[in-house]
């Protein structure tokens, strides 16, 4: 007898993984967990051979869902719908609350492994803490990306940590957690989940970290970085401080190189050791250090960015303009 409560998962996906089983897997009797896609042509669609059960026609309102036959009862297929004035993530993250039967909600991500006792861990936490997420180490699968694990460990895995900010590969709530009708609302109008997650309710990071796997071309990498960039700016308190204190680290390593590349490595490699990560890349934390601020600058001068086959120019926190990318 399952004795917990029951939960929706809710996993943004355009494509078939094995993070699907993993998870669905995991669903006790009365849990749910919502696949959330954009189109009917998307590859997961295919995938799960439910193209006859889908309806295509244009006049169905979005999101709407169908049941997979080929996973547990409980699993469907949402249809979130292209993105119109936020991003395709947002979009299925506001598509997927509007679907989910249960009080108590988990995010996550396609593109981490989750363990069997995933979803029950983080359930046991929410009993004791309330709302609770994990927090991510991006692991480069190209050189930009790389050269930027230590900054991404950081800004990322410490800094979520430090200043108690949500994860949206790993992040448990319920929904009194917050105003729902407002936050769902807002997501439709802007980019990044887990930064207006943020402000609608407070979590607690736990000490668990998730490999996640980031890049593949430089191109990709610098797309990434300036969302990231644009996603700190938008929503971090008091962002003003951010490029005055990124001038100072630069200009510390480059005029006075030796002691600040064994402060900078000391400072990085406690952070893996904290979190408990071993990769080598603790190695690039001076390098690292030296691209931070024009990257940081380049950054915040981008007007549009490029994501998962869209590009988005962000003008303010809840004004975004989306168009399919053609490069």
């Amino acid at each position: 007898m399952d004795s917990r409560p029951a939960i929706s998962v809710i996993l943004p996906t355009v494509r078939p993984t094995a993070v699907i089983d993993e998870v669905a897997n995991q669903l006790g009797e009365r849990d749910e967990l919502l696949l959330v896609c954009d189109q009917p042509d998307d590859p997961v669609v295919a995938a799960y051979g439910v193209d006859s059960a889908v309806d295509t026609d244009e006049s169905t309102e979005s999101p709407h869902s169908v049941s997979i036959a080929s996973l547990p009862a409980s699993t469907r297929l949402v249809f979130a719908g292209d993105p119109v004035g936020c991003s395709g993530k947002a979009n299925a993250i506001a598509a997927g609350m509007e679907i989910a039967t249960h009080d108590r909600v988990v995010w996550t991500d396609d593109d981490f492994h989750h363990p069997p006792d995933w979803l029950d861990q983080l359930s046991r936490e929410y009993d004791t803490q309330g709302p609770t997420t994990e927090v991510p180490f991006f692991v480069g699968r190209d050189p930009l990306s790389t050269l930027l694990e230590p900054l991404y460990a950081l800004g990322a895995t410490a800094g979520l940590t430090l200043f108690d900010k949500p994860w949206a590969g790993a992040v448990i709530f319920e929904r009194t957690d917050l105003d729902e009708r407002r936050f769902c609302r807002e997501l439709r109008q802007t980019v990044s989940d887990d930064g207006l997650l943020s402000l609608h309710t407070a979590v607690t990071p736990v000490r668990r970290v998730r490999e996640v796997p980031v890049g593949g071309t430089m191109g990709e990498s610098l797309e990434r970085h300036v969302r990231f960039m644009q996603i700190v700016w938008r929503f971090v308190p008091h962002r003003w401080v951010i490029v005055p204190l990124s001038g100072v680290f630069f200009l510390c390593c480059l005029f006075a190189p030796v002691p600040a590349a064994i402060a900078v490595t000391l400072w990085v490699g406690s952070v893996y050791a904290y979190f408990g990560v071993r990769r080598p890349t603790v190695l690039l934390a001076f390098p690292a250090m030296l691209v931070q601020f024009p990257l940081l600058l380049h950054g915040l001068a981008r007007r549009q960015f490029v994501w998962a086959g869209r590009r988005y120019r962000w003008r303010r926190r809840f004004s975004v303009t989306v168009e399919d990318d053609k490069e």
